[in-house]
């Protein structure tokens, strides 16, 4: 049984934490309608979803990637780098201490769940605005125990190490590849990104396809070129806030319920 859990879009979402984006107006309406299209998605690719109410007090809050990184039958609960954000992981850690092993993170790690990208045992780590050297500290020792190795990444231009690079496929990465150190990557297969759509390197693998932003055609051409499956998803709204397609859900594999 694959699961999803995900959070419904806080009416606060208008005062979300920026970066490397403009303040623009964001449609409530129309972020809901998107939300409602992206969970559509997750069940339609085999995952059971569950959904977390949304919260007025929490504005980034529908970005719950951000609050955990999932190691096998365990989660460690982030610090998030965001002052503001440190409030959603209660609510997360609580639901998902009925299917999980927690593990959690103390002061002065900060970590961004965005920052973490895991490609089979080794778990990539941006070292960015949102995530500190003891927060991969921390990480290194919290999954050791478990078998996964945790590899640095210098970040760049962008919020999140998953930004810039994700895996589309097995051992295989799609990356804007001017946002990070390369180097840390080494005899890993690349697709790049179609250089018209420099923010297209954000998907998010379920089972055997990828969930995409419609945004980018040039680069989902791209991937279906090379015989990977696509399903995209309208996420133009969430994308005001900094968010992208994996942001939006914690997956794991368990047992039901």
């Amino acid at each position: 049984m694959r699961h999803a859990l995900v959070r419904g879009v806080s009416s606060a979402i208008g005062r979300c934490e920026l970066t490397h984006r403009e303040r623009e107006p964001i449609d409530l309406r129309r972020a809901e309608a998107e939300h409602g299209q992206y969970v559509a998605a997750l069940t339609d690719l085999g995952c059971r979803v569950h959904e977390l109410p949304a919260d007025p007090n929490l504005p980034d809050s529908v970005f719950v990637e951000d609050t955990a990184v999932i190691v096998g039958d365990a989660v460690v609960i982030t610090r998030p780098g965001a002052a503001s954000r440190r409030p959603e992981v209660e609510s997360v850690r609580t639901f998902l201490s009925h299917h999980l092993e927690i593990l959690r993170m103390a002061p002065p790690a900060s970590l961004d769940g965005g920052d973490v990208l895991r490609v089979g045992r080794t778990l990539y780590v941006g070292a960015s605005g949102r995530t500190n050297a003891e927060g991969i500290a921390q990480l290194r020792a919290l999954v050791a125990p478990r078998g996964y190795h945790v590899s640095p990444v210098a970040v760049t231009g962008c919020l999140h190490l998953k930004s810039a690079v994700t895996e589309v496929a097995d051992g295989v990465l799609l990356a804007n590849r001017r946002h990070i150190d390369v180097r840390a990557f080494a005899q890993r297969d690349w697709i790049d990104v179609d250089l018209r759509e420099p923010n297209a390197a954000n998907g998010l693998r379920v089972g055997g396809a990828v969930l995409f932003p419609a945004a980018y055609p040039r680069t989902a051409e791209r991937l279906r070129a090379l015989g990977i499956p696509v399903r995209t998803v309208d996420v133009s709204e969430l994308a005001k806030a900094e968010g992208a397609v994996t942001c939006c859900s914690l997956i794991w594999d368990g047992i039901a319920p």
